[in-house]
């Protein structure tokens, strides 16, 4: 099948490399020409400069693949492809965007005849030899029409992918992902800084980490991957502890609360990566200070 890829950054760019790999032909675009010319280069994919010249060399029904930042990036760029496609062709957001958004725009690209696919993908930088999981919502006769693509992305024909549900649905079930592996990634980081203030047994948290990828309740991809962090510096001296939030741990916080669903563990680790980015919190602050009042606790000084 043919497709365009717009945004070839590193999702984007090996997600070209693994659809072209399995027989599928590629046109890209890139808001930096000099990224689809080097990419064009380096594995032959066919590199527009324009979204018109795009779309106009792709065969009806043309396929437009986003994978681009969420937000207004992706606003304009609907936008602008609902003027330049024409009806029968699709349009799939594999970004992180918020499913109400993508509801909304499925809305007003049907409008103009239009298909929309909201697909959630994971698998980051090792998708392109693992494959990628994607949770995709949408018209099923749609879903369909896009088979071939996305067995060619993931790890199997029958595995790691599948039609979650109507527009909204994919990008629905990818927030709730992100938010799990919130809770998971701040569990493993609590347990091995507890393991690591217990000096007195001087554990190697690296071998730690490798004896519990095999066999163990708490084996992981996560796991691996912390693994792979421990191996060369167990104190991780060259990383600052300030942890970014893409959007999606927000958004599943609250649709918890809109939908009434206790979500404690999603909701703290969220907090904690707010917490990650003070350097001087003006609640602990406090919280010292009352104790010094009711009970005369000892206040450590700013100076000491």
């Amino acid at each position: 099948m043919q497709l365009a890829m717009i945004g070839l950054g590193k999702m984007g760019g090996n997600m070209s490399r693994r659809l072209m790999a399995g027989g599928h032909q590629v046109v890209g675009f890139n808001r930096d020409k000099k990224v689809a010319l080097a990419l064009a280069e380096e594995i032959g994919l066919q590199p527009e400069t324009s979204l018109k010249g795009m779309v106009g060399a792709l065969k009806a029904p043309r396929i437009v693949w986003l994978m681009i930042p969420a937000g207004d990036p992706v606003e304009q760029l609907v936008s602008e492809l609902a003027e330049l496609l024409s009806p029968a062709d699709i349009v799939v957001d594999g970004g992180n965007s918020n499913f109400n958004d993508s509801m909304r725009r499925a809305d007003l690209l049907k409008a103009k005849g239009i298909h929309m696919l909201d697909a959630g993908v994971s698998g980051g930088v090792w998708g392109l030899e693992g494959g990628y999981s994607m949770m995709v919502g949408g018209e099923k006769g749609i879903v369909e029409h896009m088979r071939p693509i996305f067995e060619t992305l993931a790890p199997g024909p029958d595995q790691g992918w599948g039609h979650m549900g109507p527009s909204g649905a994919g990008h629905y079930v990818k927030m709730v992902h992100n938010g799990i592996e919130y809770g998971l990634m701040e569990a493993y980081a609590e347990g091995f800084e507890i393991m690591r203030a217990r000096e007195d047994f001087a554990l190697n948290l690296h071998q730690v980490a490798e004896v519990w990828r095999y066999g163990s309740v708490v084996r992981s991809w996560l796991l691996d991957l912390t693994a792979r962090a421990l191996e060369d510096d167990q104190s991780l001296s060259d990383i600052e502890g300030w942890v970014a939030d893409s959007g999606e741990g927000r958004w599943t916080v609250f649709e918890a609360i809109n939908q009434e669903v206790p979500a404690p563990i999603i909701t703290l680790a969220l907090m904690q990566r707010f917490a990650s980015r003070q350097d001087d919190s003006y609640a602990a602050k406090l919280l010292a200070a009352m104790r010094n009042q009711f009970g005369g606790h000892a206040v450590k000084k700013a100076s000491d």
